[in-house]
């Protein structure tokens, strides 16, 4: 299963955190890739570039420059799943992409009370944010991809 990186944020001691589209975050430790790998020395060598990482477009993985990047199915399967108090939040956007709807079902799921503003979903300025609880009771299990 393919899963979609949103963002990343580098921390201290060569550890990322990734945040995917699902909803959750993990935290990867590229301590041991940076020790063992050469193509990776830059990270410790080179100050400051271990936090110009970004996710790439698309969301498939993550990089630093053309020569270091990491695969979103590595940084799934080996980092540490953590908790924060965004998990299961969706955008629309995401939501959608992952139950394969139309933004369009969702508003009118709020206008027509399925998915109850303020406990549901809520919008900030022009993005709406769902749960995945709700997503999940109106749509059922996400599907497979």
């Amino acid at each position: 299963m393919f899963h979609k990186i949103k963002s990343v944020t580098p921390l201290a001691n060569y550890r990322l955190l990734v945040h995917f589209t699902e909803g959750c975050c993990r935290e990867y430790d590229m301590a041991p890739l940076v020790e063992r790998m050469p193509v990776f020395a830059p990270l410790r060598d080179v100050p400051g570039l271990f936090g110009q990482v970004r996710a790439d477009p698309g969301g498939y993985g993550i990089s630093w420059n053309d020569d270091m990047d990491l695969d979103g199915a590595e940084l799934w399967e080996n980092g540490v799943p953590v908790s924060s108090p965004f998990d299961s939040l969706l955008s629309f956007s995401d939501a959608t992409d992952i139950w394969h709807l139309s933004e369009s079902t969702l508003r009118k799921a709020v206008a027509y009370h399925k998915l109850v503003e303020g406990i549901d979903a809520q919008k900030y300025g022009k993005q709406w944010i769902v749960t995945r609880s709700a997503m999940e009771r109106e749509y059922g299990p996400a599907p497979k991809r």
